[in-house]
């Protein structure tokens, strides 16, 4: 017997003796299961099948099994059981169905047919009554989805863009394991295991001593297997040795691709898996994306194969991914399809390397001779100058039209070829202003002008044309022809119907300026700055506009506009004002002088006018002239204050005393002010005459008691004599005239504080405060005295209740952001700047705290920010200066001393009290900009 026939013989113990005759046999006819049990009772859910609502919609997926022919024949018979029978109704089914259907049956049918719809037609309406109620009732009872959630789906109306947006996306319905399905786990085994598994093979030269004593089987192996192995030992498993035997397998592959000749690898080891990564499509989506914007660019190329922007599309897709071949293929392969795409064959020469991409776009300038774009491709392609002109003029043979075809032509060429093109390319494009303007000046100044002249024949609408002319004749030396030239041309594009564009022709005026042709310039400015102007609102507009042209660093705009200003509104000091001040910052002395002279003579009136004639005579060192200007303004203005100071102030910088006083003396008795008072008594202090300053001091507060500085000066004065008492009862009788002035209250403060009685200054202080509410210099000196006097932590209790009745002062918080600690200052400055963002004295302390950090660019910048918002803070540019001076070089210092001079400070706390101090009396800003440097404190 064979294997096979074995193996088909179940063994014995399967085979079941004692098997039932009836299994697999067919059941006996009449044979009802269950029966002999009685078990037949009863239905099931299998019997009748899922359960279902009467108005549900059938299950069309699985119909009942067709019946045979067999089956329908015995249906049809009549069923005459009396299970079938009723009472009422009687058979289930007609008893005469087998029988024939005659006429009279027919219309027996329709007489009962007819009979039912009538009785139909009376309870029709009650029956469609009731079938509402209960349709109603059951939808009350069993709602639709739909409507059920309409009061959510009305609410959808209220629903923003924004959480619409943040909806989530319907995600992936099937379990995790099937979205993302894995591999087997596979857990490496531990080199534990390994190791004591080498371990086991392992050969040992001596034997245990009871393995002697008892045998233990060494001499008799056991029988049917093979020996112990005793006599063969296995290699011992060293993982560390198969590591090092990996790296050094490793080094000799790394190796191999080395450059022989320089000796530098090609690979890098150490940046080898980098290499790798830098390898892979650095693309925005992943593999999966790029596959399916691949099928879907394919199926747009398959659908539409005359769209080039699919075969462009396509082949960028394979450039971004690395297969330039492919995508080399893929768009010469459009090229033959649309092969009058001028983008395809321009993305074809792009893709293709030197010498192909020149039979590339060779075979598209054949293919497309009209196109412009691939002419000049071609040209750019060329790499010699010789070619280049070779492959432009056999385009002007195709495309003798193209303005940008002429315009590469003529740039390649030298200044007589390029005339010599020019003349033709206007003959070919007369509509280009450009090609006509670039002939003209290539050519000399009289073809210049037919040229012109012949550009604007056939171009009548442009007015660059007439821009260019009115440059040439200005180049020439023929400056009237200028106005001339841009009068007519207003008036020629007015005629021929073109609207003057008053933005256009300013835009073209600063040009002009910066070319350098300035009577264009102001020609153009004068004509055009009255278009679209209405009459009341000239003067506002066109100071305005001066404003934007100083802005733009167009200068002779500015003045020109300035010029025209005053030619219309003459008598307006307002303008002669901002004429005057543009000309002191942007012109020179002699062109401010020369407008001053003309403003005087229509604006007598205006001393400001006279006193800037007199400064810059005196600042030029003519003194005299400016004597003559100040004897001017008194006999236009005989009592005025300010040029009576001026001529005082005049006389004093040039050590004429005497004068000055017999000045003050004649102004004291013809226009006797407060001021004037001053003035004088400040110039008798100066010169050291004490009791005749005294003197002026008692007259003044005589005439003007309720002048603060008066009061002042004389309590200054006591103090400086050491009469304390006097200057104490000084102040407390101008305290009580001027109750009003911080600067008194200040001072009497600090005579108290400097006496000793600093409870007095609190209380000074105090009764300030209660006078003059929300007062920051108030609050400040209150600090600043606990600070004097050791009490940091009333300072800092005093400044909390500063902060909240001042929040906004830039003093306080530039105080508030030194009293923190180091670590602290950093926050303190951050909501400083967010209550005062522009205030001086903000930016500079936070200027100071970055120098504390050392942090020396950021401060230079924040001391810039400062000076530029207020430059006329004297302590920010005495700062400024001394770090200059400490990390700056010495161009930085200059340009800081400078810009200070040219600022004039005369405000600040510590340039206040050495300007003003009496041994510095004549000092001029660049002699008090080092004094101040060198007074204020270190920054800490």
């Amino acid at each position: 017997m064979t294997s096979q026939a074995k193996m088909a013989v179940a063994p014995g113990s399967l085979v079941n003796k004692n098997k039932k005759n009836f299994i697999g046999v067919p059941a006996p006819l009449g044979y009802v299961p269950g029966l002999g049990r009685g078990a037949t009772g009863f239905t099931t859910r299998s019997d009748i099948g899922p359960a279902r609502d009467a108005n549900d919609i059938s299950d069309d997926r699985h119909p009942a099994p067709k019946k045979s022919k067999k089956q329908e024949d015995e249906d049809d018979d009549e069923d005459l059981n009396d299970s079938n029978y009723d009472e009422f109704h009687g058979y289930g089914g007609s008893l005469f169905a087998s029988g024939p259907y005659e006429k009279d049956d027919e219309e027996a049918d329709a007489i009962y047919d007819a009979i039912d719809k009538r009785m139909d037609e009376k309870r029709k309406e009650r029956r469609e009554k009731r079938l509402k109620e209960e349709l109603e009732r059951y939808r009350q009872e069993r709602p639709k989805i739909q409507q059920q959630f309409s009061d959510l789906k009305r609410g959808l109306s209220e629903v923003s863009d924004d959480e619409w947006a943040n909806i989530p996306e319907v995600g992936d319905a099937r379990n995790k394991k099937q979205r993302n399905p894995r591999h087997d786990r596979l857990t490496p085994v531990p080199d534990s295991i390994l190791a004591k598994a080498g371990l086991s093979g392992e050969t040992v030269t001596s034997v245990d001593p009871m393995q002697q004593q008892y045998g233990a089987g060494l001499m008799t192996p056991y029988p049917g297997t093979m020996s112990s192995g005793m006599m063969t030992p296995s290699g011992d498993v060293d993982l560390r040795k198969i590591g090092e035997a990996r790296n050094t397998l490793m080094d000799i592959k790394l190796n191999q691709v080395s450059d022989s000749v320089s000796g530098q690898t090609v690979v890098d080891p150490k940046g080898y898996l980098t290499d790798l990564q830098s390898m892979i499509p650095q693309v925005g989506g992943d593999i999966a994306d790029i596959k399916k914007a691949r099928l879907l660019l394919k199926s747009v190329r398959e659908t539409n194969p005359k769209h080039p922007p699919a075969w462009i599309a396509s082949a960028r897709l394979e450039e971004v991914t690395g297969k330039l071949q492919a995508a080399r293929n893929i768009i010469m392969q459009g090229c033959e399809i649309c092969p009058n795409s001028e983008d395809l064959w321009l993305e074809a020469a792009r893709l293709q390397p030197g010498d192909t991409a020149k039979a590339v776009v060779a075979q598209a300038a054949r293919q497309l001779p009209q196109s412009v774009r691939i002419w000049i491709r071609a040209a750019d392609l060329e790499n010699e100058t010789k070619a280049k002109k070779r492959v432009l003029r056999k385009a002007l043979e195709h495309i003798p039209n193209s303005v940008r075809l002429w315009k590469a032509a003529v740039e390649l060429e030298d200044p007589d070829d390029a005339r010599i093109l020019l003349s033709r390319a206007v003959e070919c494009c007369p509509t280009s202003v450009e090609l006509w303007i670039a002939l003209a000046r290539l050519e000399s100044y009289e073809n210049a002008r037919k040229v012109l002249n012949k550009a604007r024949e056939n171009i009548p609408t442009d007015r660059q044309i007439w821009i260019t002319a009115a440059k040439l004749e200005e180049a020439h030396g023929n400056t009237v022809m200028v106005e001339r030239i841009i009068d007519r041309a207003i008036n020629s594009l007015r005629a021929n119907m073109v609207e003057i564009n008053r933005e256009q022709w300013v835009k073209d005026a600063e040009e002009c300026e910066k070319s350098g042709s300035i009577t264009t310039c102001q020609a153009i400015i004068r004509s055009i700055i009255g278009i679209g102007v209405e009459d009341e609102d000239r003067e506002a507009t066109w100071m305005d506009d001066a404003d934007v042209f100083a802005n733009h660093g167009a200068i002779e705009c500015a003045r020109a506009v300035y010029a025209h200003a005053l030619t219309v509104f003459p008598s307006r000091k307002k303008i002669w004002i901002e004429a005057a001040y543009f000309e002191k910052n942007h012109g020179s002395r002699e062109s401010l002088e020369a407008l001053l002279q003309r403003a005087v003579a229509h604006c007598p009136k205006a001393e400001v006018l006279w006193l800037m004639g007199a400064k810059s005579k005196w600042m030029a060192g003519d003194v005299p002239a400016a004597r003559s200007i100040l004897s001017l303004a008194f006999q236009a203005n005989p009592n005025s204050e300010e040029i009576w100071l001026a001529a005082v102030k005049l006389e004093s910088e040039n050590n004429e005393y005497e004068r000055a006083r017999r000045l003050l003396a004649k102004a004291r008795s013809s226009a006797p002010t407060a001021r004037v008072f001053m003035k004088s008594v400040k110039l008798e202090w100066c010169l050291g005459c004490i009791g005749e300053a005294l003197r002026l001091l008692d007259e003044g507060l005589k005439h003007y008691p309720d002048f603060p500085k008066l009061w002042m000066m004389k309590g200054q004065i006591e103090e400086q004599e050491n009469r304390l008492d006097d200057a104490r009862k000084t102040y407390q009788l101008g305290l009580k005239k001027c109750v009003h002035s911080i600067h008194l209250w200040l001072l009497s403060s600090r005579l108290e504080e400097k006496s000793g009685n600093v409870t007095k200054a609190r209380a000074i202080l105090e009764k300030a405060r209660l006078n003059n509410p929300q007062c920051p210099d108030l609050w400040l000196e209150a600090v600043r005295v606990e600070e004097r006097g050791g009490n940091k932590s009333i300072a800092q209790a005093t400044m909390a209740r500063a902060m909240q009745d001042t929040p906004n002062s830039g003093i306080l918080w530039a105080e508030a952001i030194f009293m923190e600690a180091r670590p602290q200052r950093k926050t303190k400055s951050v909501d400083a700047l967010k209550r005062c963002e522009h205030d001086p004295n903000v930016l500079l302390a936070v200027s100071k705290l970055f120098w504390t950090e050392r942090k020396l660019t950021k401060t230079r910048e924040w001391f810039n920010r400062t000076v530029k918002i207020e430059p006329d803070l004297g302590d920010a540019w005495a700062f400024f200066y001394k770090f200059e001076l400490q990390h700056g070089t010495e161009e930085q210092q200059e340009d800081v001393r400078k810009r200070c001079i040219n600022a004039e400070p005369h405000h600040g706390e510590y340039w206040c009290a050495v300007s003003k101090a009496i041994v510095n009396w004549r000092n001029k800003t660049e002699d008090i900009l080092p004094l101040v440097a060198k007074s204020i404190p270190a920054v800490v």
